[in-house]
This record gives structure tokens, C-alpha cells and sequence, in this order.
């Protein structure tokens, strides 16, 4: 089984800028979006043979997540069963008969933290959720979790210290995330590989230099971790700011 992630920094201009094209060649199973930043019908998304299902944020232009699938779940579930954390259309769970497949777009902590409250209450509302579900059956857990977990993870860790996305509180979360089960399913195969980035900023040319970010993960049950063949960045694949992370695994 092949599935993909990708951050596309909003769907209708990813669409021109090669979106459909990967998509067909990465011939995946399953494709989770994270940052649509529209509403479902907005644009037409052709990728014949896939079934489409979207979680919008209220906010127009903002956030949002999907996941074009092959396979026909058992069923679909929007959110996160926690009050507060519904508006911004952040997370879809899609239930198969071997597993759940959890796309999530992980709040950003923002400029000087002032979001970091709310990603707190978010980040143990969703270790609260898929939990529940790995007590069922096997889970894997994909997006743009908007923390780079160790120094090895992103290009320049020193200046970073405390800025969103490398912060103490946010890397703790994510710790206590793998330890509620789960495997970082990168760092299982390549624990010691330097210089693997999934976002690059627009400024400074960031891009060319590599000096990127892992923000992008999958995550999947540990009880499963061995079936992990192969995961795959992207980065010669451009079309937002981030580049798609692909998983193949067998279920």
C-alpha cells in the first residue's frame, strides 16, 4: 500500500503548478492534503478512480485538509471528538478494515508563541483521539505536524531554540505523541540521515540551500513499525512550500 502526504499551501494553486501530475505518478492509494485553503467544489480535482473527502475550515482561505482514496472506507469521521478544536477543518479520519488512516494539519504555534496555548490543548486533545483508536486497531497518522522534533531535523536548530515549530513545549508533545505508541516512521528506517527537509521558506532562497525543515511526517502504530518498506521526501517535487512525503507499507 502506497499513501502520500502533502501541505499544498492551498489546493487551487497547486492545481497549476503540477499538482495532478504527481499525483498520477506517485499512482498512490491514498493521497492526504493538508492546507487546501478552500471549501469542497471550489475547484475540480479530476483524479479518476479516487474517492474525495473534505474538512473545511469556517474561515474562508484558511487551513483545511482531504484525502483522495482508492479504497472505500468503513467510514469517515471529521475532527477530532473534542469541543473547540471543529472550526478549522483540521484533521479527517478514514476507518478500513486493517487500520485508520489520520490526516492532520497541526495548528502553528505562530510569531513569538502566541499560539501556544491553544496548540497545547490541541496537542493533547489529539494524542486523546488517536489513542482511542490504537486501543481498536493500528493506526497511521499523517500531515504537516508543524514541529521538527530534533536538532537533526532542521538545517539551523541554534537561532530556532523556542521559535515555532522547534519550541521546548511543542517538541515535548510531540515526544509524548511517540510515546503513547506511535513511530516516526522516517526516523525508523534513516535515524541518522541529515539534510531531509519537507519545508523550505519562501525567503532567502531557502530552497535552493536547503535550509529546510521536517515537518511533514507518518506516523503509524508501533505494533505495525516493521511493516514499514520504504518512506519517501519528495523534495524535487515543488508546487507549494512544502514537498509530499510518501509511505510504502504493508497492511
Amino acid at each position: 500500500m502506497r499513501l502520500v502526504t502533502w501541505n499544498v499551501n492551498g489546493l487551487r494553486a497547486c492545481l497549476g503548478k503540477g499538482f495532478l501530475d504527481f499525483c498520477r505518478e506517485a499512482d498512490a492509494d491514498a493521497i492526504c492534503l493538508q492546507e487546501t485553503k478552500m471549501q469542497e467544489g471550489q475547484a475540480e480535482v479530476p483524479l479518476e478512480g479516487y474517492r474525495q473527502y473534505w474538512n473545511s475550515a469556517e474561515k474562508k482561505g484558511y487551513s483545511g485538509t482531504a484525502i483522495f482514496s482508492r479504497m472505500e472506507p468503513l467510514g469517515v469521521h471529521y475532527d477530532i471528538d473534542a469541543p473547540g478544536h471543529d472550526k478549522e477543518g483540521r484533521a479527517i479520519t478514514l476507518e478500513y478494515p486493517a487500520f485508520y488512516l489520520v490526516t492532520e494539519y497541526t495548528p502553528n504555534a505562530q510569531d513569538g508563541l502566541a499560539r501556544i496555548a491553544y496548540r497545547m490543548e490541541w496537542e493533547d486533545a489529539f494524542r486523546a483521539y488517536v489513542t482511542g483508536l490504537d486501543r481498536k486497531k493500528p493506526v497511521v497518522i499523517c500531515g504537516d505536524l508543524n514541529v521538527a522534533h530534533n536538532e537533526i531535523d532542521l538545517k539551523n536548530p541554534g537561532p530556532n531554540r523556542g521559535n515555532a515549530g522547534f519550541s521546548d513545549e511543542e517538541r515535548g508533545k510531540f515526544g509524548e505523541l511517540l510515546e503513547a505508541g506511535f513511530t516516526d516512521s522516517f526516523r525508523h528506517l534513516y535515524p541518522d540521515l541529515a539534510g531531509a527537509y519537507t519545508w523550505w521558506s519562501y525567503r532567502m532562497n531557502a530552497r535552493s540551500r536547503n535550509a529546510g525543515w521536517r515537518i511533514d511526517y507518518f506516523l503509524v502504530s508501533r505494533r505495525i513499525q516493521d511493516n514499514i518498506k520504504d518512506v519517501v521526501i519528495c523534495d524535487q517535487v515543488y508546487g507549494s512550500d512544502h514537498c509530499p512525503v510518501l509511505i510504502d507499507l504493508e497492511l
